[in-house]
C-alpha cells in the first residue's frame, strides 16, 4: 500500500473522529470517509490502471482534470485567434450576426499582417455603395439537359444529417433557411421527415450508403429515389463521392445516435450503428459516374444533379472531366469540400492528414473545368470553414459560383465548440440525439438566429464587394486577392495559382504541370 493512502487514512481518522465529537453535525463526513477509502482499495486491486494502483483516489483526479482541460484552455487560456479548429474572434463573429447585435472591432486587426499567409482583397478608389448593389444575389444552377434549374442564394447550408444533428437543429435550420430563402442540404442521412417539415429548399444529397433510397441490402433503390426525388422542396439532388473530413473512409453514425426515427427515415436496422461504404456500390468508373448523374437527372425529371467530393488523386478528377467530354453528359453543379472540413465523427488521420485542402481543391477543379471546356455549364459550389463574408469572397475570386456552409450555421444555432459531436452530449442540443439536451434548442428562437447570419453574412460580402469596386460576384477572380509569402514578399492569388485558359486540355501541347496527369 503507498505510504500517501496510509498517512490519508490515519490522518483521515483522526479528522473526522474529532470534528464528530466536537460537533454531530459533521458526522455526515464519516460517509464521505469511509466511500473514498473503499474507493481506494478498489483502484489498489484493480489491474486495468497503472496510475490508480500507485496513486489510489489521487490518480483519479487526472480524469477530470482530461475533462476540464478543453473548456479551461478555451475559456481562460487561449486568445481571440489562437483558438482551433475555429478560433474565438470567429465565433464570435458568427454569434453576433446571428444575435443581430454590434459586430465591429475596436482599436484595429488582432492579425500580424506581415505573418507569411496572410490575405486581403484589394479595394478601389472607386468603391460602390454596398446598397446600390442585389443583397441576395442568386446563381441559377442547370445546364441545358436540367429542365428545372435552381436560382441559388451564394451561401447555403452545408450537409448535415438528421442523425448527426437533432431533430431541433434540422427544424431550426430549414425554417431559417426559409426564412432567408437559402437551400438546406439533407446530408447523406437522407430526407428526413424533420427536412420536409420546415418546407424550405432542399439539396437532397445521395451517399454511399443510399439512405432514403435503399434497397434491404444497401444498393439503390430506383422507385424509392424517383417518388422522392420530385417533392416539389427538392431542388437538387447531391450525389457525395467524398466528404472533408474523411474523404475515402465513408459516414460513421455511432448506434447511440441511431434512433427509431432515424433508423426508419434511413432504411437500417435502430439502435445498431451504421458505417456508410467508401465507394458507390452503382458505378465504378469515371463514365459510370456521368451515367449515373443522367439517370438520377431523369429520374428527379430533370432537376439539377450535381456531385460533391474532396479531392485526393488528380488523375481520378481529369478522368471524369474527361468522361464528361467523351459522353456529352455534364453534371449541373459540383461542390469542392475541403480536406479541413467536418461537423461530426472522423478517425483523427482522416482530420488531420486526408484529403487537399478547399484553396488547393477549388484551384485544381477550376482549372480543370475550364481546360476541358465545361466551366460555363457546370457551377462550382465551395464547402470549407465558410464563416464570413471573407471567405465568399477569397472562394468566388478563386472561381466557385456559391459557398456552402456546415460548421458557421451550427454556431448560429448556439454551438459552442464544445468538441462532442461525435460523444451524443452536446452541450447545446445541436449534435445529440439525447433528448434531454435537445431541448435545450428552441426552434422558435434559434431559426431566426439562422436567417440572420446568412443575411448579414451575404451582406458583408456585398460590401467586400463593393470596396472593391465590383457589382456582381462573377466579376471577382484571382487578381484581386493578395497573399502573403515571407515578411517581405506577397503574390496575388493569378500569380500564385495562374489560371487556366479555356480549352487547355482538350489538346496537345498541355500544360506543363497538367502533361503527367493527361498521359
Amino acid at each position: 500500500m503507498p505510504k500517501f493512502f496510509k498517512d490519508f487514512i490515519i490522518i483521515g481518522v483522526i479528522i473526522v473522529s474529532v470534528l464528530s465529537i466536537l460537533n454531530s453535525y459533521f458526522l455526515w463526513l464519516v460517509l464521505i470517509f469511509l466511500f473514498l477509502v473503499l474507493l481506494g482499495f478498489y483502484d489498489l486491486k484493480q489491474t486495468k490502471h497503472s496510475l490508480w494502483r500507485n496513486f489510489p483516489v489521487l490518480g483519479r483526479m487526472r480524469w477530470i482534470l482530461e475533462e476540464l482541460r478543453p473548456p479551461i484552455r478555451q475559456y481562460f487560456i487561449e486568445s481571440d485567434i489562437d483558438g482551433v479548429p475555429i478560433n474565438r474572434q470567429q465565433r464570435g463573429v458568427v454569434y453576433r450576426r446571428s444575435k443581430r447585435v454590434q459586430s465591429t472591432i475596436p482599436f484595429g486587426t488582432k492579425l500580424d499582417v506581415y505573418e507569411p499567409g496572410y490575405e486581403w482583397i484589394g479595394h478601389s478608389l472607386k468603391a460602390i455603395k454596398g446598397s446600390s448593389l442585389e443583397q441576395n444575389p442568386r446563381v441559377i444552377i442547370g445546364s441545358q439537359d436540367c429542365k428545372k434549374p435552381y436560382a441559388s442564394s451564394i451561401l447555403n447550408i452545408s450537409a448535415m444529417s438528421f442523425g448527426a444533428l437533432s431533430a431541433n437543429a434540422i427544424l431550426a435550420l430549414g425554417h431559417g433557411a426559409r426564412i432567408g430563402n437559402f437551400a438546406l442540404n439533407t446530408g447523406e442521412g437522407g430526407l428526413s421527415r424533420y427536412h420536409l417539415a420546415t418546407n424550405c429548399d432542399l439539396i437532397w444529397q445521395i451517399g454511399t450508403g443510399y439512405f432514403g433510397c435503399r434497397d434491404e441490402n444497401g444498393n439503390f433503390h430506383e422507385e424509392k429515389f424517383s417518388e422522392k426525388a420530385k417533392n416539389e422542396n427538392v431542388k437538387m439532388i447531391e450525389l457525395k463521392l467524398s466528404q472533408g473530413a474523411k474523404p475515402g473512409h465513408g459516414g460513421i453514425l455511432p448506434a447511440n445516435k441511431n434512433t427509431p426515427e432515424i433508423a426508419e427515415d434511413r432504411d437500417v436496422k435502430p439502435h445498431t450503428r451504421v458505417d456508410s461504404p467508401p465507394t458507390h456500390t452503382s458505378f465504378s468508373t469515371p463514365e459510370g459516374l456521368i451515367k449515373f448523374i443522367k439517370r438520377l437527372r431523369d429520374l428527379s425529371e430533370g432537376k439539377p444533379v450535381g456531385f460533391k467530393l474532396s479531392v485526393g488523386r488528380k488523375e481520378e478528377f481529369i478522368d471524369i472531366c474527361k468522361a464528361m467530354v467523351k459522353l456529352e453528359i455534364k453534371p449541373d453543379f459540383i461542390t469542392v469540400d475541403g480536406g479541413e472540413g467536418g461537423t461530426g465523427a472522423a478517425p483523427l488521420e482522416y482530420t488531420n492528414s486526408v484529403g487537399m485542402p478547399l484553396r488547393e481543391a477549388l484551384v485544381f477543379v477550376i482549372d480543370c473545368l475550364v481546360g476541358f471546356g465545361l466551366k460555363d455549364d457546370i457551377k462550382v459550389v465551395a464547402s470549407g470553414k465558410v464563416l464570413n463574408g471573407m471567405d465568399i469572397t477569397k472562394a468566388l475570386a478563386i472561381g466557385a459560383d456559391l459557398c456552402a456552409s456546415a460548421r458557421g450555421m451550427m454556431l448560429s444555432l448556439g454551438c459552442i465548440q464544445a468538441l462532442q459531436c461525435n460523444k451524443n452530449t452536446c452541450p447545446t442540443g445541436v449534435a445529440t440525439q439525447d433528448k434531454r439536451l435537445t431541448r435545450g434548442l428552441v426552434v422558435e428562437d434559434k431559426k431566426q438566429r439562422v436567417a440572420n447570419f446568412h443575411e448579414l453574412t451575404v451582406e458583408s460580402f456585398i460590401e467586400i464587394l463593393a470596396s472593391a469596386g465590383l457589382d456582381k460576384p462573377s466579376k471577382l477572380n484571382r487578381t484581386h486577392i493578395f497573399r502573403r509569402l515571407d515578411e517581405t514578399k506577397y503574390k496575388r492569388y493569378d500569380e500564385i495559382f495562374a489560371p487556366m485558359k479555356n480549352g487547355d486540355l482538350l489538346t496537345e501541347p498541355y500544360p506543363k504541370e497538367y502533361e503527367r496527369f493527361m498521359n
